[in-house]
């Protein structure tokens, strides 16, 4: 059926980390950062096809930016700029993946041109691009997948009761970060899993979905608890022997979702590992480096190794937060100092208190229990390192965390303020809470 390539060497896939390998004066900071579309008169989420819905806002930012088509099967799936892309999550979720850069001064300076940009083809089709981690009202069932075939294979094979929810209502922050070597990739690597549930309750920030109050600060990341535990979650054990060979070999024992030849994909639907594909081929496949990327790519853990490092457990926040997500990460992962700081403090946690947290945090945010500690007493310790990191840097770039800090120096999250409005002064009422999130950029 397929033509038979040679056969695939972890050698091979183990090159695809080691290009990454950055000079320290060199180390730049990236952002994932996306958004949901909401129509402010009906509180919906807008969809692709309508007339003034997502594909139209791309055709008329593409002509009037002179931006390049990104397409599926010629349906029209985000925007290029150089090196910066606009592209849509599947439930017409907007993105902008700005090219990395040195300073986070530098990407706010990208996003805000960005955005700026966006802004009047938004308010002229009455939508808001709210910095939210969940759909407000609309819920799964009615929010249409865009028209990209991977989505559509994928919402079909991922398992867990919240998929649908993680695939089509969800928003988030995604920060990637450099190393210089193996060994600086994989310490980097396990304190940033070790940060995640912290950082996650940090920024929590969706309680409200479907018009009421979930019972959770985190909806989004309760999804993620619930989204096919066979890709997500922590990768390993977070342990002292990781390497590049323990990641590969993780990513190789999670169920196939599908291949591509071609340009057409086949589906796997997890008959098969990408280990058992190496060894026996598929309907007379071999295994190539190009399979590998995507089974990686169809690999959800809370950090995602790549030639670079992929952060991915934070909900969509607005104005400065989203720079102290950055902020946070620059400060301790591009420092020594700050970087054993963070692993003295972690070091009386285990693996399942990391794990244990991860499962609270949704719920609780920053009041979770850490043994007899709480959330909110690590986060405190977390963002003064990444503060003093960030002053001897002499960068300036410790202004952003004050956002993050009238926050957590109060052992409060974002969802503990929209949920005091949202049972108080705003008696409920979904338009109060769509003009806080609206004007909350």
């Amino acid at each position: 059926m397929f033509k038979l390539k040679e056969r695939l060497e972890k050698s091979d896939i183990i090159k695809l980390y080691t290009k990454g390998f950055t000079k320290p004066e060199d180390f730049k900071i990236g952002i994932e950062y996306e958004r949901l579309p909401i129509n402010i008169n009906t509180f919906k989420n807008v969809d692709y096809w309508s007339d003034y819905g997502i594909k139209n806002l791309l055709e008329t930012f593409a002509k009037e930016e002179t931006w390049d088509y990104i397409t599926d099967n010629k349906n029209i799936i985000g925007l290029k700029h150089k090196h910066d892309t606009l592209t849509l999550e599947p439930g017409c979720q907007i993105e902008i993946s700005a090219k990395p850069e040195r300073t986070i001064f530098e990407l706010k300076n990208k996003i805000e041109n960005i955005n700026a940009l966006l802004s009047p083809i938004t308010e002229r089709r009455n939508i808001a691009l709210l910095n939210y981690g969940v759909s407000p009202y609309t819920t799964y069932n009615a929010i249409n997948l865009i028209p990209k075939k991977r989505y559509r294979i994928m919402a079909k094979y991922l398992w867990g009761i919240l998929s649908d929810v993680m695939m089509r209502e969800t928003a988030g922050i995604q920060c990637c970060i450099d190393f210089k070597s193996e060994e600086d990739a994989v310490r980097k690597f396990k304190l940033a899993n070790k940060l995640s549930p912290f950082m996650t309750a940090m920024f929590a920030n969706s309680p409200i979905r479907g018009g009421v109050d979930t019972g959770y600060k985190s909806f989004r990341a309760l999804s993620w608890l619930n989204t096919d535990n066979d890709r997500c979650g922590f990768c390993g054990k977070i342990s002292d022997e990781f390497s590049f060979e323990e990641y590969i070999n993780c990513i190789m024992k999670t169920p196939m979702i599908f291949i591509q030849r071609e340009g057409l994909p086949f589906e796997i639907n997890g008959n098969i590992t990408f280990e058992e594909f190496i060894q026996n081929g598929w309907e007379g496949a071999n295994a190539t480096i190009d399979d590998y990327e995507l089974h990686a790519n169809l690999y959800f853990p809370e950090v995602r190794m790549r030639n670079f490092i992929e952060i991915r457990n934070h909900d969509c926040v607005g104005g400065d937060l989203k720079y102290a997500i950055l902020a946070i990460y620059k400060g301790i992962m591009y420092d020594n100092q700050a970087i054993e700081e963070c692993e003295e403090l972690f070091k009386p946690l285990q693996y399942k208190d990391f794990s244990e947290l991860r499962f609270n945090v949704p719920k609780n945010a920053l009041q979770s229990k850490v043994k007899k500690a709480k959330a909110s007493d690590y986060a405190k310790e977390i963002i003064s390192i990444a503060e003093n990191s960030l002053k001897k840097a002499q960068t300036g770039e410790e202004l952003f965390l004050e956002s993050i800090k009238e926050y957590t120096y109060k052992n409060l999250c974002p969802a503990d303020i929209i949920l005091k409005n949202w049972n108080g002064s705003w008696n409920k009422k979904l338009n109060k809470l769509i003009n806080y999130l609206s004007e909350f950029s």
